[in-house]
C-alpha cells in the first residue's frame, strides 16, 4: 500500500515539470515584439525619392505620423547624420529669449543697427514675429547676446537640443551658424515632438507662442508649421526645413535636409517637403 500512494505523487511531480517546461517553451517561442512595447516602426509603403530626383537635388526627409507611430523617410543614413542647425536654431532661440524675458512679447521691436545686409527685409526694426518669418540674423544674434552663455547653455542641455555644445562664451552669437552646436534630422524631429506636446522646460505662455509665431500656412484643412534654415558658409550649403504638419486629428512632423548648390535650391527645401507630404495623402 505504501509503495502504491507514491506512485501518484511521483506521477504528480512529473507531470508538474513537464507543464512548467512547456510553458517556458511556449514563452520563450513568442515573438520578440509580443514580449515587449512596440516601438515606431519605419514604413516602407511610400517612396520619397522620387521628389528629390524630380527636383535634381540631393538630400533627405524624415516623417513622423504621431497617431500610426510610423516613419517615413528617404537617405536613412542622412537622417542620422549631425549638421548645423542654422536658422532652424530661431524656434529655441526664440523660446529662450522669450521665456528669459529679453524680448518681453511678439510685438516688442528691436532697433536695427542702421548697417546694411544682403536681404532688405533685414534692414529695419523689426520684432521676433517678422524676425522669425524673414530669418533675421542680426535680430537673433542680438537676442542671443542678451541671453547670454549661462542661461543659454543651460537651457541647451535642460532640453537636450542637438550635441548639446555650444563652445565658448565668445561663440554665443554665432555657436549655431558655425558649429560647435549640430543636430540629425532624428533630433529635430524629437524636438518637434517634445514642443508640440509642450514637454520642454519653457512656461506654457512660452510654447503657445512660439507655436504660433512658427505657423507657416494655414488653411481651413491644415495648420503648417515650420522654419527654414540655410548654413551658406559651407560647400555645399546645408538647406532645411523642419515643423510639423496638423491635419485629419493627427500631427506629422518632418525634417528635411538638402544639399544647397545655388540660389535655386533654396526653393527646393520646402517643395520637397510638401511633394513628400502629398505623397502620403496630405496637404
Amino acid at each position: 500500500m505504501p509503495q502504491n500512494r507514491r506512485m501518484p505523487l511521483a506521477m504528480m511531480i512529473t507531470v508538474g515539470v513537464l507543464v512548467i517546461f512547456l510553458t517556458i517553451s511556449s514563452f520563450l517561442s513568442m515573438p520578440a515584439n509580443s514580449q515587449k512595447i512596440q516601438t515606431p516602426t519605419v514604413a516602407e509603403s511610400v517612396s520619397l525619392e522620387r521628389s528629390f530626383n524630380q527636383l535634381g537635388i540631393k538630400g533627405s526627409i524624415l516623417i513622423y505620423d504621431r497617431n500610426n507611430k510610423k516613419f517615413y523617410q528617404h537617405n536613412a543614413t542622412r537622417n542620422s547624420q549631425a549638421f548645423l542647425p542654422a536658422s532652424t536654431f530661431k524656434i529655441f532661440n526664440s523660446l529662450v529669449a522669450l521665456e528669459t524675458g529679453v524680448i518681453a512679447n511678439d510685438v516688442a521691436i528691436l532697433t536695427w543697427d542702421g548697417i546694411q545686409r544682403e536681404f532688405p527685409t533685414w534692414n529695419q526694426d523689426t520684432n521676433i514675429r517678422q524676425a522669425f518669418r524673414n530669418s533675421t540674423v542680426w535680430f537673433y544674434q542680438v537676442l542671443a547676446r542678451k541671453i547670454g552663455y549661462e542661461r543659454m547653455e543651460k537651457f541647451i542641455k535642460q532640453a537636450g537640443y542637438g550635441n548639446r555644445q555650444i563652445g565658448t562664451p565668445e561663440q554665443i552669437d554665432r555657436f549655431w551658424l558655425e558649429g560647435p552646436l549640430q543636430i540629425t534630422p532624428k533630433q529635430q524631429i524629437e524636438f518637434l515632438q517634445r514642443l508640440h506636446s509642450r514637454d520642454l522646460p519653457f512656461s506654457q505662455r512660452t510654447l503657445d507662442l512660439v507655436q504660433d509665431i512658427m505657423i507657416y500656412e494655414r488653411t481651413p484643412n491644415y495648420i503648417l508649421r515650420g522654419k527654414t534654415g540655410w548654413a551658406a558658409r559651407l560647400s555645399p550649403g546645408i538647406g532645411w526645413f523642419v515643423g510639423y504638419l496638423e491635419q485629419n486629428n493627427n500631427v506629422y512632423f518632418f525634417a528635411t535636409n538638402i544639399d544647397i548648390r545655388n540660389n535655386d535650391d533654396l526653393a527646393a527645401r520646402i517643395e520637397v517637403t510638401r511633394r513628400s507630404l502629398k505623397a502620403l495623402g496630405l496637404l
